[in-house]
């Protein structure tokens, strides 16, 4: 049985720049998206490596298909995008969107599995004719049907916990049954925030449907529009068609308080050094003043040196070392009991976020409305900054974008002074009525 993909959107779309469709013996210059074009080999291979951001690519374009239909060899299920299988005959086959009058694909079909490119919440309708009489239609309906959200490997911590509440409310609006595939690290808090939430241990292509929270910048297909032209907290709404933003969880701390005095956590490394703050000294400044106001203060990244992209970040000399590899739930007591946290726009800032403690966020690679909302969020839009959320360039694949190799490099990150981070601190401090120690 042959499989074909086939896209939702002009596949000119994918193209994106990436290859000259000129060149490609099936394409001429001025196509159209006629069904025919999707045969080339070549168009076939490109739709193909489109989804390897998936983890589980190979085994959603192979296994079975679990839906039945009531017509010997016809399956349809939506466990990798659409999935349908049709049987030897003179079969066609039409694939419109349900809430729109848009035409998918249409073509006739035989002894073939047809894969749409797109993964994330459509709702498909697909036709079935043979001998061109009307056999089969049916619309994708999630009432009362078991789902399986899946969070790539691919995701950093930020980004599975801004996606996690989209999961629950993914239920809540279709009134199905969600059940969630995460990996371990994060299994134990996602169960803390949403008990009601099952979880399993793999991806089966066994549901009625599958939705895979992912990320990847550019065209690719795995979501409606590039993730950077959008605040991080509604990425997964663009993923499972959701337009608002669920209600945050509360987390229950499962330890007591295990430090007396007043603490602060901070958190100096990131996903990539680039994303750190990079003022000389500045993190040994601000820690020195905190001990002065009487704080502790704790440094809880997993390590305690990173280097990449060229540079080094070390865990300030001043600081108390909590580093290590804790689980996230340990880190998420740490946070649940600490006075404020200070950090990067990095996982540990979304985990102080998801557990209610003050963030002073330091951050300018980014735009302000990228991250969650946090009045302490510092950065200096005085010089170069926000290149994370620049369509026209690519920040997680290329070290400062604009400037690299100049006096100009990373100064989003360089150029935030100890003092500007300092005014945020004391006017949380003020904000929440923190006890310190004036003298």
């Amino acid at each position: 049985m042959k499989t074909l993909f086939f896209c939702a959107r002009d596949i000119r779309d994918y193209f994106g720049g990436i290859i000259d469709t000129r060149d490609l013996n099936a394409a001429p210059a001025n196509y159209e998206k006629f069904s025919a074009l999707n045969d080339a080999p070549d168009i076939q291979k490109f739709l193909f490596d489109l989804m390897e951001i998936y983890d589980h690519r190979d085994a959603g374009c192979n296994s079975a298909i679990c839906g039945e239909t009531g017509i010997d060899g016809l399956r349809l299920d939506f466990n990798f995008g659409l999935r349908l299988e049709v049987p030897r005959g003179n079969f066609h086959v039409t694939i419109s969107d349900d809430a729109g009058d848009e035409i998918f694909f249409e073509r006739d079909l035989s002894d073939v599995r047809l894969i749409s490119v797109e993964k994330y919440f459509i709702r498909w309708r697909v036709e079935v004719f043979l001998d061109g009489e009307k056999i089969f239609s049916h619309a994708v309906d999630l009432a009362g049907q078991t789902i399986l959200i899946a969070f790539s490997k691919q995701i950093g911590l930020g980004d599975a916990l801004a996606m996690l509440p989209f999961a629950k409310e993914f239920a809540k609006i279709h009134g199905c049954r969600v059940e969630i595939f995460l990996y371990d690290y994060l299994r134990e808090f996602a169960a803390n925030l949403y008990p009601e939430l099952v979880q399993v241990d793999t991806v089966s292509f066994e549901h009625y449907a599958t939705y895979f929270l992912a990320m990847y910048g550019g065209s690719f297909p795995f979501c409606r529009a590039d993730f950077r032209n959008e605040p991080l907290e509604k990425m997964a709404g663009m993923i499972l068609g959701i337009n608002t933003l669920p209600k945050k969880p509360t987390f229950k701390p499962t330890l007591p308080r295990q430090i007396v005095e007043p603490y602060v956590c901070i958190g100096v490394q990131a996903s990539a050094t680039r994303k750190g703050w990079l003022y000389p000294g500045g993190w040994e400044i601000v820690v020195d003043c905190l001990k002065n106001l009487g704080y502790r203060v704790l440094c809880i990244d997993r390590h305690a040196q990173q280097t990449n992209d060229g540079i080094t970040i070390r865990k300030p000399a001043n600081a108390e070392d909590f580093t290590g590899d804790f689980s996230i739930m340990e880190r998420a007591n740490m946070l649940y009991h600490a006075e404020f946290f200070i950090g990067l726009g990095s996982g540990l800032s979304w985990l102080a976020y998801a557990v209610n403690c003050p963030v002073v966020m330091i951050c300018g690679f980014s735009k302000d409305w990228f991250e969650f909302y946090t009045p302490y969020r510092v950065a200096n839009r005085l010089v170069c900054n926000g290149c994370f959320n620049d369509v026209r360039v690519n920040f997680v694949w290329n070290v400062c974008p604009y400037h690299k190799g100049t006096p100009r490099e990373l100064e989003c990150q360089k150029k935030i002074s100890p003092r500007q981070v300092l005014n945020a601190i004391e006017r949380l401090i003020v904000d929440k009525n923190l006890r310190h120690n004036d003298s």
